[in-house]
Formats: structure tokens, sequence, C-alpha cells
């Protein structure tokens, strides 16, 4: 039985039910809403623009009227407000109801705007931020690179300024949205000063010198990912975000809410594997009954409830205590590596108990699968994360 073609409420739904912070009138009707475009507007088209590798520019104006691009940015920009809270949800519910692919791609101006808002001029917020939070122009986060990804500090990609432009070279790898953006907030070296060093540039499609190399990957087809390129790429100076030397902690001050996201993303992902493995073994028959009459079927099932109830109540606590100022980033980098190895144990049973049509490429499970591994590298691999836990708790 297909989730998003039935009429049965989601099986996941029961799993948090109960008085939380996510039970306020806003989050409610942020949940209602985000769900009901992602059932309308993503959810019957996954397969296809999954096989075609994109999906339509038209989605991009369609979740601006929505609301949802933007969400948690400021009015005076474009953007429609809401709490941290709102924010979760929203990924969340687009993770559970679309697609890796999709929600990635609509989604990447999250982490490639707040920087801008924080630390970019005027001129520069009210040039760039309106017309991606419309829909008409696309934004992306340009920091990591073939050397190293989670190793911000180490970049190489250098700046050097000449007359009233930065000369950039160097190479970026993994860039989400790194073919159809137009604005990239991109992390260069201006000095060699460590993590000091590092500032950040806007730069913009079609600036001489710049090449997007499209690249191909085993989970979230419909998105596209780039490597960028510099060549003697000349950025004038007024594109330089912030002050020189200030990229580094531009950077990280937003990294702490990029996580608590990723945790709310693969969240959203474990509840759609979930939702299907409940309403698969309730119809597949095996040996005179359905599966879910086996125990150790039911025992499965719920050994995936117990990690999503864990994550769910973590992501929720840590969200209260982030917006009151005391969630700390070893608590951040738990809870999100939890939540990785929760998607991943929840798509690897969902596969299994699925069996050989877990492995068909037209069976939700499947993409669910391809993309669970993607989130416990991205946004900070799990291993470096367990060090600066470590770190943060002394150890």
């Amino acid at each position: 039985m297909n989730i998003l073609t039935n009429e049965i409420s989601f099986p996941a739904d029961r799993i948090t039910s109960g008085p939380s912070p996510w039970d306020s009138a806003n989050a409610r009707d942020t949940r209602q809403r985000v769900r009901d475009f992602a059932l309308t507007h993503i959810a019957p088209y996954v397969q296809k623009w999954e096989e075609e590798g994109t999906f339509p520019m038209e989605l991009y104006l369609r979740a601006a009227d929505a609301g949802i691009l933007g969400m948690g940015f400021p009015a005076q920009y474009g953007g429609t407000g809401g709490a941290l809270q709102e924010i979760l949800i929203t990924k969340e519910e687009l993770a559970r109801f679309g697609s890796g692919g999709v929600r990635v791609g609509l989604t990447t101006h999250t982490i490639a705007l707040p920087p801008i808002l924080a630390l970019g001029c005027e001129a520069m917020k009210s040039r760039v931020i309106p017309q991606v939070l419309a829909g008409e122009k696309l934004a992306a986060l340009a920091v990591s690179e073939p050397e190293g990804g989670s190793d911000v500090a180490s970049l190489n990609t250098t700046a050097e300024l000449d007359g009233d432009s930065y000369v950039v070279n160097g190479r970026k790898l993994f860039i989400s949205t790194g073919i159809r953006g137009d604005f990239f907030t991109t992390a260069v070296r201006t000095s060699n000063a460590g993590k000091a060093g590092i500032s950040l540039l806007l730069i913009e499609k079609g600036a001489p010198g710049f090449e997007q190399i499209a690249l191909k990957k085993s989970g979230w087809w419909s998105s596209d990912t780039a490597e960028l390129v510099f060549t003697n790429c000349r950025v004038p100076t007024t594109h330089l975000i912030g002050e020189e030397s200030a990229g580094f902690k531009g950077l990280m001050s937003n990294f702490n809410q990029e996580r608590l996201g990723n945790a709310a993303i693969v969240l959203g992902a474990a509840k759609a594997c979930y939702d299907e493995t409940v309403n698969w073994t309730r119809s597949r028959q095996a040996f005179g009954s359905a599966l879910i009459d086996k125990q150790v079927v039911r025992h499965m099932i719920v050994d995936m409830a117990t990690q999503i109830q864990a994550v769910d109540s973590l992501l929720s606590h840590l969200c209260w205590r982030y917006s009151q100022g005391g969630a700390d980033a070893a608590q951040i980098a738990m809870l999100k590596n939890l939540a990785t190895s929760t998607y991943e144990h929840c798509a690897a049973t969902a596969v299994q108990l699925h069996g050989g049509h877990g492995v068909l490429r037209r069976n939700k499970v499947d993409r669910l699968f391809r993309e669970s591994k993607i989130l416990s590298i991205g946004g900070g691999a799990v291993e470096i994360l367990k060090d600066l836990a470590a770190k943060q708790l002394g150890l």
C-alpha cells in the first residue's frame, strides 16, 4: 500500500503523539501546510524527476508562494519569518513526503543566505535575498573542496586582491545546486593564517574564469551537484561578504542550526521508512498471513519506532534549548549522529522487510536507502562530529 496515495493516517504520526513543544498552533499549521505542498507538488512526480535527474524550475516559484522558501527569513527581504521550530518542521516534512534530491535542491539557500544576512552590506542583502526567496534566483554554499570537506580551516581556494577585484583560484566539490545556482557564498583564503585567513565572497554565475562541472552520485538524483572551478576568476571587492578574515566565524555561526536542520531532515526520512514499512507489512501476505502478524517483523518495526522517538524527542528538546541560547555544539553534534544512524537503520530495515521489492528503482524505499548515507557525511561527517563532541566534553 503506497503511503502517498492511500487515505489512512500516517503511521509515524502515532509514534510521537502527545504533548510536546511541537504541538503549538503555529507548529501544527506549518506542518500541515508543508505536508500539503509536498503531497501535492512533489510526491506524485518524484520518480519521474529522479529518473530525469532534475525537477522543474517552476517548483521554486510554487515553494515561494507557499511561504516555504522564505521560512525563517525576515519580512523586509521577502521572508515569511517563523521560529526555529517551524524551520525544522519544514525540513522534516519536505524530507518525509518528497525526496532528498528535491528537498536539498529547494533549500540550499537556507545555508547560503545566512552569512549574507549576518555579515553582508545592505546593498548586497537587498539585491540578493529577495530574488532568492521569491524563487527567481538560486543560491548555494561553496565550502567543501577536493582535498577536504569538514575541515573548513584547511581550505585551499585563494583570493588575492588586485585593484578593485579579488582573483580567485581553486576548486570546490560536492556543491548542491552547483549547476543551476546563480549566487554562490564562497569560502576563500585571503591570507595564510589558518582559519583566521578565511573570507567569504559572493560569486555569481557567469563570472569570468568560473566553471561548473556536473557530478553524478548514488542518491539525491533529482538535485544537481557540481564541482566549481575558479581559474583567475575576477570578483569585485564589493562582493566581499563582511570583512576580510571574518569568513570562518560567519560559517561557524550557522553550523549549529544547520546541523539541527540535518537532524530534522533525516528524522523525516526515517519516518518515511517507517510509514512505508508498516503499510507494506500490513498488506504483504507470506505463509498464510500478513507479514506484520509475524512477531519478528513487529519487533523490527518497534526498533524503528524506538529510535525515531528518541531522535524526535531529543530534537524537540535541543530546538527549545538552542532557542533559549542553551544548546552547545557537542549536544547538537551527538543529535545529528544519532539521527543519521537512525535513518540508516530504518532504511536498511525497510528494504529488508520489502524483500526483492525493496531494491526495485520504482520503490520509494529503494530511494530512501540510497540516500541514507549522504547526511552521515554531509554537514559534518560522523567521525568528525564525534571528535568535536569529545573535545566539548573535555575528553
